[in-house]
């Protein structure tokens, strides 16, 4: 499947505590003068036509970074899986590109590489450079049910949900560098 970035819907998610971080928000924590959330989306807004950030607090700030900003669906911090809920049911295309908003270095050929793996009937594509990247995705707008679902029964785990929805797991070895995140406050050096 070969998509164009008009088909697409980008997801910045912010919408962690920031725990390893010292609490900070990580999404406006500062590398190279610029918020690690400026990084992504100047690497991700080319690949796709809108750009959602999703985001559980300090949304006013992140409203400069995208087209619109959405919260978890539920207010306890239910991980990843519950930002990639809320840009799917908020969403107007019918294809999400996920991303963490600590990655700034994201693969400029990201969507592309992840649509081209997906093949004709695909509904989930995952980056994996060696290990899976759950994080760094591309999925159907169908999924949002099922989501919805799993996170209704507890579930969090990225990699088990997008297993058990058969996603396609897009060799990305030669990117790799561009999957590398900022979780502590040490690796911002």
């Amino acid at each position: 499947m070969n998509l164009s970035p008009a088909e697409i819907t980008g997801v910045i998610l912010t919408g962690g505590r920031g725990t390893r971080m010292g609490g900070e928000d990580k999404g406006l924590v500062v590398w190279r003068d610029r918020p690690l959330i400026a990084h992504v989306r100047e690497r991700l807004r080319p690949q796709v036509g809108r750009v959602i950030i999703n985001a559980n607090r300090n949304a006013e700030r992140y409203r400069a970074f995208g087209d619109r900003v959405v919260a978890d669906p539920w207010p306890d911090y239910r991980g990843p899986l519950a930002g990639v809920l809320a840009a799917l049911e908020a969403m107007v295309d019918d294809w999400l590109l996920c991303v963490p908003c600590d990655a700034p270095r994201l693969p400029l050929s990201l969507a592309d590489r992840l649509s081209l793996g997906l093949g004709d009937e695909g509904k989930a594509g995952v980056a994996d450079d060696g290990h899976p990247q759950p994080v760094f995705s591309l999925l159907h707008r169908d999924l949002a049910a099922p989501l919805r679902e799993f996170l209704e029964a507890d579930g969090r785990a990225v990699i088990h949900w997008l297993r058990s929805q058969h996603a396609h797991f897009v060799d990305c070895r030669d990117l790799a560098a561009g999957f590398a995140n900022f979780n502590r406050p040490e690796d911002l050096l």
